[in-house]
């Protein structure tokens, strides 16, 4: 499957009577936004509001992000399952708004997601003070659901991100990205001297509002299975969870995954890149152990020799990680994970709530426990009141000066899991 992402370059965002793009320029017309919102009625307010980098913003309560992109050529549209056909996604030519975002914001669990400050030093955690972010504040009617609450949500950013997206079709591309995901016998033969590889990706899917859909199907749903990488760029996995901010795997990290885009770049350099294992994390331990088992069967049948993985999420996960890890490691298959950690504020605590001797190749995108001061905003998008339960936050983590006291956790995308983060580091 050969798919190219025609990418426009968005430096800004500003109102305006259409909306359209040109010269750097997102021009929004907001009643067109509001408009194409309002007609879920599980909604009693609805507001826009436009966040960009530098300013003295701050969005809290922050449920999902989305990038703008829709599909210029090839079947189907993005985000299959959800606002398009189920029809299979990945191939064609899809455009696409880098350097700005759609930011969903809601109360819907609370404690369960997270900050985006647009400045001050929280931006140096999270990669969304650095794009150009358009928020929905989306308030429900009376006694909905939250779990409703949540799907409307949801529609309401990929309906918008798309919106957005298809405004620019017809503009020249700023750079163009291909890639290309062989058949897996011609992806076999094509380097039979390098080492073999494929990628075990954990989707969160505890339930209770910790959900990830695959082309509209809840992943807690589902075995294992094989997944063409290019299908994740074109919105094949949508994020529908509530977890905690730090490594809450948003639906633009799903379409920007770094490991997929860092181990496809080295395919044929390093290693043979075989492909993507989708996998769930579950909450007994019967669900585990199969899903554990069926994952490293397909990592089998593919004869890979290494297996990366990476996991979403803390906790309960942590014993999803170590049972793949360990049981590919068994099957003669070498890890490398990759992981956040709860290691308690001084460092000092246990960083997972499992562990294995073959676990030794781990990679840690920091320590969501560790302490941060963030200074106060002249504008708050959302609900300020929210910083005192959201998880990170404690009872007096609003200050009466409105800067908020808070472990990195309560950051939006700090501790990415899947290394979408700012305090990486990286090899020359």
């Amino acid at each position: 499957m050969k798919l190219e992402l025609h990418k426009l370059h968005v430096k800004s965002l500003a109102w305006g009577a259409k909306t359209d793009f040109g010269d750097g320029v997102l021009t929004i017309c907001k009643e067109e936004i509001l408009e194409l919102i309002k007609v879920d009625a599980n909604f009693l307010k609805v507001e826009a509001e436009l966040a960009l980098p530098g300013d003295s913003t701050r969005i809290i309560p922050v449920k999902d992000v989305v990038e703008p992109r829709c599909k210029i050529e090839g079947g189907n549209g993005v985000f299959p399952g959800m606002i398009s056909d189920v029809e299979t996604v990945g191939y064609g030519k899809t455009l696409v708004l880098e350097g700005a975002a759609v930011v969903t914001c809601g109360k819907v669990v609370g404690f369960q997601e997270g900050i985006i400050d647009m400045s001050g030093p929280a931006a140096d955690y999270t990669p969304f003070a650095h794009t150009c972010n358009l928020v929905l504040v989306l308030d429900p009617v009376e006694g909905l659901e939250r779990h409703d609450y949540e799907a409307s949500l949801r529609i309401a950013g990929l309906k918008v991100a798309e919106h957005l997206a298809k405004s620019a079709i017809g503009q020249k591309a700023d750079s163009i990205e291909s890639y290309e995901a062989k058949p897996l016998n011609q992806a076999m033969a094509e380097y039979p001297t390098l080492p073999k590889v494929a990628y075990l990706y954990m989707l969160q899917s505890q339930g209770l509002l910790h959900d990830t859909y695959v082309y509209g199907v809840d992943a807690k749903k589902m075995l294992p299975t094989l997944i063409n990488y290019t299908e994740v760029f074109d919105g094949a996995i949508v994020s529908g969870n509530c977890v905690s901010a730090c490594d809450k795997n948003s639906t633009y990290y799903h379409l920007n995954n770094p490991i997929i885009k860092a181990m496809s770049s080295r395919h044929g350099k390093d290693y043979n890149f075989l492909g993507v294992v989708i996998t769930n994390e579950n909450v007994t331990l019967a669900d585990k152990k199969r899903s554990s088992s069926y994952a490293v069967k397909l990592a089998e049948t593919l004869g890979v020799e290494g297996l990366l993985i990476s996991e979403e999420g803390f906790g309960n996960p942590d014993a999803d990680l170590i049972l793949n890890c360990r049981k590919a490691e068994k099957a003669g298959i070498k890890t490398v994970l990759v992981t956040d950690e709860y290691a308690g504020r001084d460092g000092a605590s246990q960083s997972l709530a499992d562990a294995a001797k073959e676990a030794d190749a781990v990679v840690t995108a920091g320590n969501a426990n560790e302490i941060i001061v963030l200074p106060a905003m002249t504008k708050v998008i959302g609900y300020p009141n929210y910083a005192d339960v959201i998880a990170g936050g404690f009872q007096g983590s609003l200050r009466p000066d409105g800067s908020i006291e808070v472990e990195l956790q309560a950051i939006t995308g700090s501790t990415s899991e899947l290394g979408f983060t700012r305090i990486s580091a990286v090899t020359l």
